[in-house]
């Protein structure tokens, strides 16, 4: 099986080389079963060394305007993997990553999916139980957030319409097209990711923050306001 990781990036240059270090021993561990894994890091307009660090362990650098939506639209684009891995720069892969992601595959209603996930820093408040936490919200919801390494198909984001070139809740609308085309499955493993923006705004006033954007979604608004309240505007 074939895939194609892509990596949105603005100003990540501190972040990025732990995350492309994750990719390489799943990466490794792919190869081992007989899959092959590229990676694209699709750059927004960074100002900093984010490319720099990306071409020099040979990673592809595309390079355009910024907007988290669009530039994972523009990754997949110039990809050609059977599965898109949808990977954000502090997100860390397991390194049974892409492993655990064909064998979910094999079943063919299954559509794509994402990983459990946790936090590797932050308060405790928020590392405290994100593991189950992630377990619940997709029972519930049946949305992955986009920290969870959201994987599909190909054929069925082709088939439903294709990655949303939103500014923020693309991805809870990428779970939504692709829950029109088949099933959706959340992984065992785990990823891990950064709680860096709730140790700056802290964890309950972040959580709020989100249950206002998602209310807010849920209601109609449109991906800008989504983006206007989650950054507090």
């Amino acid at each position: 099986m074939t895939f194609s990781v892509v990596i949105p990036t603005l100003n990540e240059a501190e972040s990025l080389p732990a995350t492309l270090s994750a990719v390489s021993r799943a990466q490794a561990r792919a190869a081992a079963h007989g899959h092959f894994v590229d990676v694209v890091v699709s750059d927004g307009g960074s100002t900093d060394a984010t490319c720099a660090v990306a071409c020099a362990v040979d990673a592809r650098v595309l390079r355009g305007a910024a907007g988290r939506g669009r530039q994972m639209v523009g990754g997949i684009h110039a990809t050609a993997g059977e599965v898109i891995v949808l990977v954000h720069a502090d997100t860390w892969l397991p390194e049974t990553a892409f492993v655990a992601m064909a064998e979910a595959l094999q079943r063919p209603q299954v559509m794509g999916g994402g990983f459990r996930k946790r936090f590797r820093d932050g308060p405790a408040l928020l590392r405290f139980g994100a593991g189950l936490r992630s377990a619940l919200f997709f029972r519930v919801t049946g949305r992955l957030f986009g920290d969870q390494a959201i994987f599909a198909r190909r054929s069925a984001l082709e088939a439903a319409g294709g990655m949303p070139e939103w500014p923020l809740m693309e991805d809870f609308e990428l779970c939504r097209r692709l829950r029109t085309v088949g099933k959706l499955t959340l992984l065992r493993d785990e990823v891990w990711t950064s709680g860096r923006r709730f140790s700056e705004q802290g964890t309950i006033r972040m959580w709020c923050r989100m249950a206002g954007v998602m209310w807010g979604h849920a209601r109609g608004a449109t991906p800008e306001e989504s983006l206007r309240r989650y950054q507090g505007r």
